[in-house]
């Protein structure tokens, strides 16, 4: 039988995760002239069902790299405004409108393009590495620093079979968790985060659009019925539907079958009932097992937390995505001259931490706040549709959908490329 090869390497920076935050930090850590290696188990990035947005400070930050055209010529919608349905009619709950061009809109980008598009930047830098197939499994740790952390164990499988092809370990002044809310690092490291009650689950499905439906605006408009909730998000050529009901419903819907399924799609969107049929099986319905959570302390001697590893967002307002890419900004802005200079501190990582807490506790309040308010009530049948308060307030304060609209497209504490990382624009596609 094969045995594995085992093998031992160096950098400066290792990141576990290939995703949105990891690579904008490769990105980041590499044109600052920090060697950094980002760790990526899966084969290529071609995984669907994610909410795929893209939001005006990513926008602008993309912008500052010189990256901004090269984004910009990637397949993508723009997401309209959100609206709420009532008895009365729709009412307008985020008003990008009321935002500063050219900064006013959210993208919808398939999240592979996306990452591919920031890999092509990023491996125009000599500093950069990315090891595909490759996953992080463990952390190493000195035997004379205290424990530190001193870089990470792999493994590589192979791309066609998934059969493990080697074993390895890097060895890194800074190891950063970027491999989401399931973090195997976050594990190793003993950290647990603290839980926040969520109502519902979601399921992600697609449907096709016609050219016709192609060529209209898109805007954001729940569906409320029962205790069933379903969001629609355009791509170019599909509908990508998120249907809301009950957390722990998962079994009672599959049992109930795909025929079943589809009557309450169409019951929920009367305009997309012929062609529910092309959910052919409950397998194409995909399960978000939705958590709502943080870790109180995102770092140890040599090891950093950021994104969906110390803080598992809702889907609610869509800004998990973006609260990532913040995180990485701030920390290649924090970390990348101690990381040069070789005086790298669990103060520096600490101030990241500091830096990113207070947006990462306000969104989780917000979501919480809205799990409560809106999406609890609806899933559990106590209310269909949002509370009379908040629509009397949306529609006759116009000036208060300016703030939902700031808080999806930028968040609290927005950041700002570096200096180091900045670019004129350029042609990467």
């Amino acid at each position: 039988m094969h045995q594995p090869d085992t093998q031992t390497e160096t950098t400066t920076c290792v990141i576990a995760g290939g995703g949105p935050a990891g690579i904008m930090l490769g990105l980041l850590l590499a044109r600052a002239g920090v060697e950094v290696t980002v760790l990526e188990k899966h084969a290529d990035f071609l995984r669907d069902f994610r909410g795929d947005t893209v939001h005006a400070s990513t926008i602008r930050l993309l912008d500052e790299l010189g990256l901004g055209d090269g984004f910009r010529a990637l397949p993508q919608n723009k997401l309209g405004n959100f609206r709420l349905p009532t008895p009365r009619g729709e009412v307008t709950l985020a008003d990008f409108d009321r935002l500063n061009p050219p900064y006013d809109y959210v993208a919808m980008v398939p999240q592979w393009d996306l990452l591919n598009f920031l890999t092509a930047a990023a491996e125009e830098e000599p500093c950069f590495t990315l090891r595909m197939n490759t996953e992080a499994t463990g952390l190493l740790h000195g035997a004379n620093d205290g424990g530190r952390v001193t870089g990470v164990s792999y493994r590589t499988r192979d791309p066609e079979t998934g059969a493990e092809t080697g074993t390895g370990a890097i060895l890194a002044d800074l190891t950063v968790a970027c491999d989401g809310r399931g973090s195997v690092l976050r594990h190793a490291a003993g950290l647990v985060p603290q839980e926040f009650p969520v109502p519902f689950d979601t399921w992600w499905f697609r449907l096709s659009r016609s050219e016709d439906e192609q060529a209209q605006i898109s805007t954001l408009v729940p569906r409320f019925a029962g205790s069933e909730v379903l969001l629609s998000l355009t791509r170019r050529e599909f509908y990508q539907i998120a249907y809301f009901a009950e957390k722990g419903k998962d079994p009672q819907l599959r049992a109930e079958g795909v025929e079943s399924f589809r009557q309450r799609v169409a019951r929920l969107r009367p305009d997309l009932a012929d062609r529910v049929g092309e959910i052919r099986s409950m397998d194409d319905l995909h399960l978000l097992d939705v958590k709502l959570n943080r870790i109180s302390r995102w770092h140890k001697p040599g090891l950093l937390l950021i994104g969906d590893a110390a803080h598992a967002m809702s889907p609610a307002g869509g800004v998990g995505i973006n609260l990532a890419i913040q995180d990485a900004v701030a920390a290649a802005a924090r970390l990348a001259g101690p990381l040069l200079r070789g005086t790298l501190s669990e103060q520096d990582l600490a101030a990241v931490q500091r830096r990113r807490w207070f947006p990462t506790v306000v969104l989780q309040a917000i979501q919480r706040g809205l799990h409560k308010v809106i999406f609890g009530p609806a899933v559990s049948g106590e209310a269909s549709g949002p509370p009379s308060p908040l629509v009397f307030l949306v529609r006759h304060v116009p000036a208060l959908r300016k703030l939902p609209a700031l808080l999806i497209a930028f968040g609290p504490r927005p950041e700002h490329a570096p200096e180091f990382a900045r670019r004129r624009q350029s042609a990467v596609r």
